[in-house]
């Protein structure tokens, strides 16, 4: 049996997780859950689950949970309560589910402490892809990437000698407005963005989807997962979002993995792996689907996908200063303070005032992730 912790219990892929670990309760157990400020579902998920602890944002949720959970489950909140989660002795897998850059120093701990990692969180690797790997390594540490490209390329190399590989490609949904001009885009509303045609996800990620951010991230995160250059991972439009990934062999085979949109099937490889399990997923019809669509893509159309590649390429704290921008910036729309395009401005406009340090500790970089997004908040 695999026991599990889980950081950002209550958000999209940390529910998922719950789901998976739910259908095969002979398998996983739920040892600690980490959450923001959700007291409602967190309660909800530790009397199903029964975690040894619990933590969460801040002090003000921790009271309003405290007398709903039961008797031996340890409570925490803050920064240190999601180290302490992730460091949390019985797990000997940690799902990091948390969104954004405060889920580097919880996965740095859990590494430390030679827990196998399903990441969900790739701007850990996008904000310190060098220090996280290095870790991993360090104390021989599994990364098992949970975000389905990322999981469709570990999936398609399994066998196959790094040497073979000629390339990847991550597919790309194209977000909410896909098929919207640049022009289309000029005053659309947080609503708009936040229909996303394929993905059930949370707002970040769904508004990082319409910019295409989140396919700049993932392919720094990519960069870091399977050890290519950016010249060797490139991305493709694929409406459909059945292929969710593939890898090109230097003979010119291409070997894909495919299946309905549904988080739960990576999730549940990273957490199973190197055995298959059984999913309540829908099972992938090609006949009813009876076609699939493509396109390359216009870095001109999305700019911060060609940013993520050139912050990616500069190295160093560029990547540090890609994600943070795009965090605030993302933030500052969902609130109402500034308009879609706005967006790729922000991160523009701070990757443009940045002096790149090339390699820098955790502190620089902790630094200049705080450097930056004061920056973005007033540009």
């Amino acid at each position: 049996m695999k026991r599990i912790s889980v950081l950002g219990s209550t958000g999209s892929i940390g529910t998922q997780t719950l789901s998976v670990v739910e259908n095969h309760p002979d398998s996983f157990q739920i040892e600690a859950l980490a959450a923001g400020r959700n007291a409602e579902l967190l309660i909800k998920q530790v009397r199903r689950f029964n975690p040894r602890l619990v933590s969460v944002q801040d002090k003000e949720t921790a009271d309003a949970v405290r007398a709903a959970l039961p008797a031996g489950t340890k409570l925490v909140y803050g920064d240190e309560g999601l180290i302490e989660a992730a460091s949390c002795q019985e797990a000997d897998t940690v799902v990091t589910a948390v969104v954004g850059s405060v889920g580097l120093r919880s996965t740095l701990a859990a590494i430390e402490q030679g827990k196998t990692i399903g990441l969900a969180n790739k701007e850990t690797l996008v904000t310190a892809g060098h220090l996280v790997t290095e870790a991993a390594d360090r104390q021989g540490v599994s990364l098992m990437p949970i975000d389905s490209e990322h999981s469709a390329i570990f999936q398609s190399l399994n066998g196959e000698p790094r040497a073979a590989i000629d390339s990847i490609t991550l597919t790309a949904s194209g977000g909410s407005f896909r098929d919207r001009t640049r022009e289309e885009l000029r005053g659309v509303t947080v609503e708009e963005a936040l229909k996303h045609p394929n993905w059930s996800m949370g707002a970040k990620i769904t508004i990082d989807s319409a910019t295409m951010a989140n396919k700049g991230l993932e392919v720094i995160e990519a960069r870091w997962l399977f050890g290519l250059d950016y010249d060797r991972i490139h991305v493709l439009i694929h409406p459909e979002s059945i292929i969710h990934s593939y890898v090109e062999y230097v003979d010119g085979s291409i070997i894909a993995q495919m299946g309905v949109p549904d988080m739960r099937v990576p999730i549940q490889y990273a957490l199973s792996y190197p055995e298959r399990m059984t999913s309540p997923a829908d099972r992938l019809n090609l006949a009813k689907v009876g076609k699939l669509n493509f396109r390359e893509l216009d870095m001109t159309r999305y700019p911060m996908v060609r940013y993520a590649y050139e912050s990616g390429r500069l190295g160093g704290t560029a990547t540090t200063v890609f994600n943070a921008a795009n965090e605030v910036a993302v933030a500052r729309f969902l609130r109402g303070e500034i308009s879609f395009l706005d967006i790729e401005r922000i991160v523009e406009q701070s990757l443009s005032m940045h002096q790149v340090i090339a390699k820098p500790t955790l502190e620089i970089i902790q630094e200049t992730d705080k450097e930056i997004r004061k920056y973005a908040l007033q540009c």
